[in-house]
Order: C-alpha cells, then sequence, then structure tokens
C-alpha cells in the first residue's frame, strides 16, 4: 500500500517531469511497491543519468535540501542530491555506478535500458525492471532484499 503522502509527491514529480527531455525512472522501496511488492516505503528514489540529476534539481529548485554533487558511499557513486516533496524525501542520482568485486567501478547504469512501466492512479510511471532490481541489490550485498525480489517475481510473474 502506498500513503497518500507519497502517492502525491508521486503525481508531483510525475506533473513536473513527464514533459521534460529527461531519462527518469523510480527506484528502490517505491519502485518495487509500484511492480505490487509489499514493502515499507520511506522516501522517493530516482534514477537518472548525470545531466538528467541537475535538470530535476533545477525543476524542483524550491524543494532542494541537497544540491546535486558527485559522492560515494556504501561500494555506489553517482551525482546525488536530495529534494522534499510534499514532506517526502527525493533522492536523486545520477550516472549511479557499482564497485565491483574487483575494486572497480561499473559503467553508469542505463536507465532507460532497464527501464518499464507501470500504471498507476491514471499515471505511467517509469520503474526499474525487477530483475534488475535484484541483480543490483545482490551487487551491493543486499541479497536479503534481492531474495524477496526473486520469490516475488516467481510468485506471479511465472
Amino acid at each position: 500500500m502506498i500513503a497518500a503522502r507519497h502517492q502525491q509527491a508521486i503525481r508531483i514529480i510525475y506533473e513536473t517531469l513527464k514533459d521534460l527531455d529527461i531519462t527518469w525512472t523510480i527506484t528502490g522501496s517505491l519502485g518495487l511497491a509500484l511492480h505490487g511488492m509489499d514493502v515499507g516505503i520511506n522516501d522517493i528514489d530516482l534514477q537518472t543519468d548525470e545531466d538528467g540529476a541537475y535538470q530535476i534539481e533545477d525543476a524542483f529548485r524550491s524543494n532542494v535540501i541537497r544540491k546535486v554533487t558527485f559522492s560515494e558511499a556504501k561500494g555506489i557513486r553517482s551525482h546525488f542530491g536530495e529534494l522534499r516533496v510534499r514532506e517526502v524525501t527525493v533522492e536523486m542520482m545520477g550516472a549511479l555506478q557499482k564497485k565491483l568485486p574487483s575494486g572497480e567501478w561499473e559503467p553508469p547504469v542505463d536507465v532507460e535500458k532497464h527501464r518499464e512501466f507501470v500504471d498507476f492512479e491514471g499515471m505511467r510511471l517509469p520503474v526499474l525492471s525487477l530483475s534488475y532490481e535484484e541483480q543490483a541489490y545482490r551487487k551491493l550485498g543486499r541479497t536479503e532484499k534481492a531474495d524477496k525480489i526473486k520469490q516475488w517475481l516467481r510468485r506471479c510473474c511465472t
């Protein structure tokens, strides 16, 4: 179940970004919930490319709580920033890269390649595919979440 405040924030994000030339997608717990999984949602995570992160920041300039900058944490790096939309934290990640076991960084995520669309409340929302999300969580060492996605895929989609 997606809380009303998250639904309101999603609508504002969608209405603001739908006509801009930005490739973006919803990821994280909200992305999983939009696919139908029963997960708790704390914030909204958006993935895009490098330019997209700065364009989203510009489109929401009055909502910025952390300006987009290149940063690295927990085996990932990206052009990261935060917004506050309807009392919901929105994290933006542009050109996200994951650190491989070798210590090298994989190329930035090609959001368009892994993006699917779901219909929600009259909106056609971009989300990362569950198969991609499962692989991404495994690479980050978050096997419990990856296993939940894998189980969901077996139950709902086979």
